[in-house]
């Protein structure tokens, strides 16, 4: 029989238990508050301990970078709109950097440089995190460059052309078609395999919203990551957002993936960075920039390079684009840039004003990769492009005084005007490295000579479709990377010669 002490025992042994195992605990927080607050930073007392970049917590969500620290106070760079804080507010420790997912989650999405979505869509649900800033990767842990990234576009491959693992600067003066090569080189990656980062510094949101469309159509973004800061958006997120493209495309180089960058535009990106650094106190130096804005380009574009197999074998390449003025590559920031990066592409308004597009000044631009980064075929093709184009330029500057000329000029002016025709492409027509191929042997040797100007791109498009239908077995040689031999050679060029011919006759029969 069961007594009244064992019975209130039973009833009261599990109210004993949970009593037993609930332990009082003290979260203890350490908190400051704010002492003033201006446009992108604020002035913050009463931290005890606090680390240099650390992340801070201020109220209604709004993080903030501890970036100038001082006994008396502290001043931090605000991720967010300040006109929500005021002085007085309190504001936490978080103990952590900032960092931003990674992953495969992020692929096809739009988000801010600290990973929140702005597609409208669910958060994104990354399983891993990383920091920002992160170090460059060792020397001894990097391999030479000298695998190619085509861009699809003829001026770019066959002049300057990128590598993977190569950092080539992007610059011109406003409204030359920056964003337009850059944005092309990332539409023809969508069957290569290789991931792309769109990171948007500073730009208008209307410029954004056509890159993505541009990618949705084209059936891209399903491989892109798109960050952007917009130029409504705090400086202080416009100065993270290059690092925090960087390491979402580090996270797939380090898994032996190819990646490419595209930072739009670091002239922007400069230009924030010099409003946090006034606000801050900082002192000025040439043109009213803070002292290190060479190391925060430099510490960027380093973390860009093709690894050794045995540290994953992955590559990132960064394409950085840089706005000119009145064409002065001289300037400030843009002679930081390109002494950092391996080469350039410089877009001309003159160019571009004369319907040349796209507008690449050839003599302007190059790869300090060269060579290396092409296919062996395209290296046999465009091996003397760049000294005849700039041949024929200074002969159609000579021959504009009126001079009499001799029929070896005339013939070097004839074949320069032509295969300047060949170079003009439309944005977003991206052309297979065969067919470049082909196009710029048939320049090269001639076969548009006897053609008018005009008539130069309808015969590049009979070309194209003669070397694809015609030796189909070449033309994947040539994207497989085996040399262009001579047969091969001659094989292409008879039956370009044979279409061109089949044209001009149907052409003339047309006309009688």
């Amino acid at each position: 029989m069961t007594t009244l002490a064992e019975l209130r025992k039973g009833i009261f042994a599990p109210l004993r238990d949970a009593r037993d195992r609930v332990r009082p605990g003290l979260d203890v927080v350490e908190t400051a508050r704010i002492d003033s607050v201006s446009s992108g930073v604020a002035q913050i007392v009463g931290f005890t301990d606090l680390y240099a970049d650390e992340l801070v917590r201020f109220p209604r969500d709004i993080y903030g970078i501890a970036a100038n620290l001082r006994e008396d106070r502290t001043g931090v760079i605000v991720l967010g709109d300040t006109d929500r804080l005021q002085p007085g507010d309190r504001l936490t420790r978080t103990g952590r950097v900032v960092d931003v997912p990674v992953g495969e989650a992020l692929l096809g999405r739009v988000i801010d440089p600290l990973g929140r979505p702005l597609d409208r869509e669910d958060p994104v649900e990354a399983e891993e995190r990383a920091p920002v800033e992160r170090p460059a990767p060792p020397i001894m842990h990097r391999a030479p460059v000298k695998t190619p990234l085509q861009t699809g576009i003829k001026a770019v491959d066959a002049a300057v052309p990128i590598g993977r693992g190569q950092r080539e600067l992007i610059l011109g003066d406003r409204q030359t078609g920056k964003t337009a090569i850059a944005v092309d080189a990332i539409l023809n990656q969508r069957d290569t395999g290789v991931v792309t980062v769109y990171c948007a510094i500073g730009q208008r949101a209307s410029a954004v919203a056509r890159v993505v469309r541009s990618l949705r159509e084209a059936g891209a973004l399903g491989q892109t990551i798109v960050v952007v800061a917009g130029g409504n958006d705090a400086p202080g997120l416009q100065f993270i957002a290059p690092y925090a493209a960087t390491t979402m495309a580090e996270h797939f180089m380090a898994r032996g993936r190819d990646t490419l960058v595209v930072y739009d535009d670091l002239t922007r990106h400069a230009r924030a960075y010099r409003e946090l650094s006034l606000l801050l106190r900082r002192p000025p130096g040439r043109e009213a920039y803070p002292g290190d804005i060479f190391y925060i380009h430099s510490r960027l574009l380093e973390r860009a390079t093709h690894l050794r197999d045995e540290h994953g074998g992955g590559s990132l390449t960064a394409l950085p684009v840089i706005e000119t003025q009145a064409q002065n590559i001289s300037a400030y920031i843009p002679t930081n840039l390109i002494s950092i990066t391996d080469g350039q592409v410089f877009l001309s308004p003159d160019l571009f004003e004369k319907g040349q597009l796209p507008a690449i000044d050839i003599g302007k631009s190059v790869s300090r990769v060269g060579g290396k980064a092409q296919l062996p075929a395209f290296r046999a093709v465009a091996g003397k492009l760049r000294l005849m184009y700039s041949q024929f330029e200074e002969l159609e500057s000579f021959a504009r005084f009126g001079t009499k000329l001799d029929e070896k000029t005339r013939q070097r002016l004839t074949r320069g005007a032509r295969v300047r025709e060949v170079l003009k492409q439309r944005e977003h027509d991206q052309i297979p490295v065969a067919e470049q191929v082909a196009v710029l042997l048939a320049a090269t040797e001639g076969l548009f000579d006897d053609l008018a100007p005009d008539a130069v791109g309808d015969a590049e498009t009979t070309v194209r479709r003669a070397a694809v239908t015609s030796h189909p077995d070449i033309c994947e040689q040539i994207a497989a990377g085996e040399p262009l031999t001579g047969e091969a050679r001659d094989a292409l060029l008879d039956a370009m010669r044979e279409a061109l011919a089949t044209d001009a006759e149907g052409a003339a029969h047309g006309d009688a």
